[in-house]
C-alpha cells in the first residue's frame, strides 16, 4: 500500500520567517497596488490620491506636496513588508506544520482581514477620516484580501516543489 509521508525539514517559509516575511510583504503591497490602479481605473478615479493619503496619513503637515505620490507608495510599501514579517511569524505560532494544507493561507487571509477591519473601522475613521472614503470599504477590503492571497503564494513559492514523498 502506497502511503504520503512528509520530510521533516519544515518548509523554507517557515524556517526562514524574516525572509519569507519580506518576500510576502513585497508580493502583498504589489498586488494592492496593482489592484487599487485597476479599480481606479476603471471607476474613474485617480490611483495617485490613495498614495497621496496614504503619505499625508502619515506625514501630515511634514509632507512635500510634490513628492507626495512617491512618499505614499514608499510608505505603502515599507508597511506592506512590515506585515510580510509579522504575518510570517504569526503563521509559525498559530498553524501547526501538521494543519491541512488550506489552513494556512486561510489563517493568512483572515488574519489580514483583521488588520483591515482595525485599519479601516478603528483607526483610520480617528486618524484620517477622508482616507477611509477614497475608495469602498469592499475596494479596500478585497485588497487587503489578495495581499493576503499573495503572501500566501510567496510562502508557497518559496517552499519550491511538493515537500512530500511516496512510500511503500
Amino acid at each position: 500500500m502506497l502511503r504520503l509521508h512528509s520530510i521533516h525539514a519544515p518548509p523554507a517559509h517557515r524556517a526562514r520567517p524574516l525572509a519569507a516575511g519580506i518576500a510576502a510583504g513585497l508580493a502583498g503591497g504589489v498586488v494592492e497596488v496593482l489592484w487599487i490602479a485597476l479599480y481606479q481605473n476603471l471607476s474613474g478615479g485617480e490611483a495617485a490620491r490613495v498614495a497621496r493619503g496614504i503619505a499625508e496619513t502619515v506625514l501630515g503637515p511634514l509632507l512635500t506636496p510634490g513628492a507626495a505620490v512617491a512618499v505614499g507608495v514608499a510608505i505603502h510599501m515599507a508597511l506592506a513588508v512590515a506585515l510580510g514579517i509579522v504575518i510570517a511569524m504569526l503563521v509559525r505560532v498559530l498553524v501547526p506544520r501538521a494543519a491541512p494544507a488550506m489552513a494556512e493561507p486561510l489563517a493568512i487571509v483572515a488574519l489580514l482581514t483583521g488588520v483591515w477591519a482595525v485599519n479601516f473601522l478603528l483607526l483610520l475613521p480617528l486618524i484620517n477620516p477622508a482616507f477611509v472614503t477614497i475608495v469602498p470599504l469592499t475596494t479596500s477590503l478585497t485588497s487587503k484580501v489578495l495581499f493576503g492571497v499573495a503572501a500566501a503564494l510567496a510562502f508557497k513559492l518559496l517552499d519550491g516543489p511538493d515537500r512530500r514523498i511516496w512510500r511503500t
